[in-house]
């Protein structure tokens, strides 16, 4: 059943010597590469080896049981434990995407509303930051544009994690955050009372770790710098500070004003650049390739309307796994973990039925 277990078994025992030599760490994209890839084969050993030793346990338990009770009575505790392993190393081998270990950039951007959507904007990345800081990750602010009423027409946020195991990853987690969130409530600058429905729009990058990962020709740029603006906007600075970085080969665009140094808003926004172009050459990839594209919940269609927060019933509710709940107050205050998970289990189930095919 576990056909390509032994070779993966194999590249474990070679990660560990490649990593265990100290001229490795001369090269720290290397070892942070080995280091990722040894992560992902961990759960994989030891799920395995749990397996296996379940498996001459039950192997034993059954030779003794016609001689001994007690050896009989562990045979059907035995066989359900094996099971419940035999599944989890299943599900450790479907092939998991190669960004699961990566920090991510996620862009948030206020949408159909006005004023509301971007008050909404401001709610969805309180609601992000408050879920890194739950599991232990850290974020920072890279970009930001402010509305009048102090929302955000749109703001970029460095989500970066600690672990090496893409299990446990950023991107693992985030990456189903893409697309349009809606929420129905009653807007802070609508003085009938009345529900309204607005928009807000999420992008999710996987980021580059190194440099080197994404070759960028100099020539394919074009840099523009201008002054730095404000709500309603009016100039917040009196240099050239802000930069405008356009990748002429796929018309990406980045702009950045929030340091005050032009240099500093420069590296801001080749940072952003290259976390674009590593997931537009994937999304190139993706589009040649129907079945990996079958087989995951999330759609590089960033229109798709993935969510819904309806705060007159308190309810949340995402179109594509049909998780439903009532608790949006604590949803929007970084309780999202249910509905990831959600969507991870629908993954995960696309990806098995993908492999039985």
């Amino acid at each position: 059943m576990f056909e390509s277990v032994k070779g993966l078994l194999d590249e474990h025992a070679d990660l560990q010597k490649q990593l265990s030599d100290p001229a490795v760490y001369q090269d720290q994209a290397l070892a942070r590469k080995l280091g990722r890839r040894s992560a992902q084969l961990n759960g994989i050993v030891e799920a395995h080896t749990r397996w296996k030793q379940l498996s001459g346990d039950l192997e034993a338990a059954r030779e003794m049981a016609s001689e001994d009770p007690e050896f009989a009575a562990e045979v059907p505790e035995l066989e359900a434990s094996l099971a419940v392993a035999q599944e989890k190393l299943r599900r450790l081998l479907i092939p998991r995407d190669p960004n699961d270990a990566r920090n991510v950039i996620l862009e948030v951007k206020g949408g159909e509303g006005g004023d509301e959507a971007a008050l909404f904007a401001a709610d969805l990345l309180r609601m992000y930051t408050r879920y890194a800081e739950s599991r232990g990750w850290k974020s920072e602010i890279l970009s930001s544009t402010e509305s009048d009423l102090g929302g955000y027409k749109d703001v970029q946020v460095a989500i970066k994690g600690a672990s090496n195991d893409p299990a446990e990853g950023v991107y693992a987690h985030l990456k189903y955050e893409g697309g349009v969130h809606r929420v129905q409530r009653v807007p802070v600058t609508e003085s009938q009372g009345r529900i309204h429905t607005s928009a807000a729009g999420v992008l999710v990058f996987p980021e580059v770790d190194e440099p080197e990962e994404i070759e960028i020709n100099a020539n394919d740029l074009k840099i523009d710098v201008y002054r730095s603006s404000g709500p309603g906007g009016q100039s917040v600075n009196t240099t050239d500070s802000a930069v405008r970085i356009t990748h002429l080969p796929t018309g990406i665009v980045v702009a950045m004003q929030n340091e005050k140094s032009q240099l500093q808003n420069r590296e801001a926004a080749m940072r952003v650049l290259r976390s674009r172009l590593l997931a537009h050459q994937q999304e190139q990839i993706e589009a040649e390739n129907a079945e990996a594209r079958k087989s995951q919940v999330r759609t590089m269609d960033r229109s798709e309307r993935i969510r819904t927060y309806n705060y007159p019933e308190n309810r949340i509710a995402d179109h594509r796994t049909g998780y439903k709940a009532y608790n949006l107050d604590a949803v929007m205050d970084g309780d999202i973990g249910p509905i990831i998970q959600s969507c991870i289990d629908m993954d995960e189930q696309h990806r098995l039925e993908a492999l039985g095919e």
